[in-house]
């Protein structure tokens, strides 16, 4: 039988892997500035990928009627958005990180993700 959201939520956890390998590459590059620079810039990947993952798995939980599909919708965007603001919220006042590798991690983690989801095929 064919489940349409499983292969939309395996879709979606395979765009989050992506979104996570593109983010090594981020943090490398920052380790030219140091350590502390590079934690930084995979902290803010990071948030996108725990976040991106947490929205897939919420919004793509299984087959339900359309009002309840779209409250989960919006519950995922929400939790995902939390869950990357306070992680960054965390390293920036916490662990005094420095912010603009923290920036970039996380907006090249949302970039990858994008890209991910509109332009690379998956087989199923």
């Amino acid at each position: 039988m064919h489940d349409p959201i499983a292969a939309g939520r395996r879709f979606a956890l395979k765009a989050v892997a992506i979104q996570a390998i593109v983010g090594v590459p981020v943090a490398l590059a920052f380790f030219a500035q140091g350590p502390r620079h590079a934690l930084a810039a995979g902290i803010g990947g990071l948030a996108m990928v725990l976040g991106n993952a947490l929205a897939a798995n919420t919004a793509l939980a299984g087959i339900v009627p359309a009002r309840v599909a779209l409250g989960r919708l919006l519950l995922g965007l929400v939790s995902k958005w939390v869950v990357a603001i306070s992680i960054f919220a965390v390293g920036l006042v916490v662990w005094r990180l420095p912010p603009l590798p923290m920036l970039a991690g996380l907006a090249v983690g949302l970039l990858a993700y994008l890209l991910a989801l509109n332009f690379v095929r998956f087989k199923s």
